[in-house]
């Protein structure tokens, strides 16, 4: 007997036949039932925690910056601020600034999908995005405990109120994506996004890890310095079609914290036993390109067994990224040289490639692309071009048995209960 499963790949779903006996399992994000999209941001924005309604937060302030996430994240910004853009009152001016952190900028036709053709198309509002590394418009507001500069985009530190909308969900070096993450790396400074990185490197920098995370613990020491009293979050949980099915509102650190509970909920699936084989897909829009894409490895190795082959699905259509990353991983002969450049010196990017790195150490690497076979090649992944060929001869060759991660970007395996706290 054969069960079809189907992975993303573009804009369409690919099918896969499997037999039976050789799923060890399917594993996806929950999805929304009830109460609906509607009720759920209802609920947030008439309950926020430890802040007033957002009308009154706003009160008669004169202007008012919406923070949002760039197209590489799922959050469905336009469709939050069909909610939350009612409750400003009349007469405050509304500007709104993509949190790129280190991204390029967004496309005309990326910033009516953030944002909504209406928002785009009213003149009286301004629309931004952040440039890490324009020095103009980045400004110091003060410093952490620890002494550490904070330094973020000069329209955030000028803005008299703050909306930050986000989504919150696992993130393999950060933990969790959402809450201070909008600060850092969001609206930061270039340099300070590096030094944050780097501290990926760490063991405990790992996917749902906060508590002795040095990622997290830097990124939240530091928006606690740059949101100031100014700031009001709009968090959601969204599900695997993309529907909104948690939300909370009101203090930044408050809400991140509440919607990680819930993502906890939605992200992390119970896995019996690992697998030879993990076929891990990145839907749109988390398979923009190779470095983007990485994130289906992370979660797809977590299911996977010492020796195996885990397989990416992901189209990449503008090709590898960030460059750093990869012309890391093709200079190097051997995934450990590529560890051991990285100990002689960090530049932004490296983190990525160590996470790679890492993964090959201890298993094959496959991938799907729309990417030359050649790129692939160079940094010791195997190019694939039928992703049902492909299986069949990782099953074969290792007489093992398969997972499949149709969402890998944000499907979390906990193996026996045995994940990260």
């Amino acid at each position: 007997m054969k069960m079809d499963v189907y992975v993303p790949f573009r804009e369409k779903d690919i099918c896969l036949s499997l037999p039976n006996d050789r799923v060890i399992g399917v594993l996806k994000p929950s999805f929304l039932s009830e109460p609906s999209e509607k009720a759920v941001l209802a609920q947030a924005l008439s309950t926020p925690l430890s802040l007033p309604h957002l009308s009154a937060f706003l009160g008669e302030t004169r202007d008012v910056l919406f923070i949002v996430n760039d197209s590489t994240r799922p959050t469905p910004t336009a469709r939050v601020l069909e909610h939350v853009l009612p409750l400003v009152p009349p007469g405050i001016k509304k500007s709104f600034i993509v949190a790129c952190g280190t991204h390029r900028a967004p496309t005309e036709e990326e910033y009516e999908a953030l944002l909504g053709k209406v928002v785009v198309e009213d003149r009286t509002n301004t629309i931004l995005y952040h440039d890490a590394r324009d020095e103009e418009n980045l400004t110091l507001m003060g410093w952490t405990k620890d002494g550490k500069e904070v330094v973020i985009n000069k329209h955030v530190a000028d803005a008299k109120r703050v909306v930050v909308i986000s989504s919150v969900e696992p993130h393999y070096f950060a933990g969790f994506t959402g809450g201070r993450k909008s600060f850092l790396p969001g609206v930061a400074k270039y340099d300070i996004i590096e030094r944050n990185h780097a501290l990926a490197l760490d063991p405990k920098a790992c996917t749902l890890a906060l508590e002795g995370n040095p990622v997290h613990e830097e990124m939240d020491a530091f928006a606690r310095v740059a949101a100031g009293k100014k700031t009001y979050g709009m968090m959601t949980v969204v599900d695997t079609h993309g529907m909104i099915a948690g939300a909370a509102c009101g203090d930044l650190f408050m809400s991140f914290e509440d919607c990680v509970k819930k993502a906890l909920d939605v992200y992390t699936i119970p896995l019996k036993e690992k697998a030879e084989v993990v076929v891990t897909a990145a839907p749109p829009p988390m398979d923009i390109n190779l470095y983007q894409s990485q994130k289906a490895l992370e979660n797809g190795k977590l299911a996977l067994k010492k020796g195996g082959i885990v397989i990416l699905v992901a189209s990449c259509p503008e090709g590898i990224g960030p460059e750093e990353f990869y012309d890391l991983l093709k200079s190097a002969s051997t995934p450990a040289k590529v560890l051991e450049k990285i100990a002689e010196g960090y530049k932004l990017g490296y983190h990525k490639a160590a996470k790679i790195a890492e993964t090959q150490t201890r298993a094959e690497i496959w991938a799907m692309t729309d990417m030359e076979p050649m790129l692939l090649e160079a940094i010791s992944i195997r190019p694939v071009t039928d992703i049902q060929n492909a299986v069949d001869e990782a099953l074969e060759r290792t007489g093992g048995r398969v997972v499949v991660l149709p969402d890998g970007s944000m499907t979390v395996p906990l193996v026996d209960g045995n994940g990260h706290s």
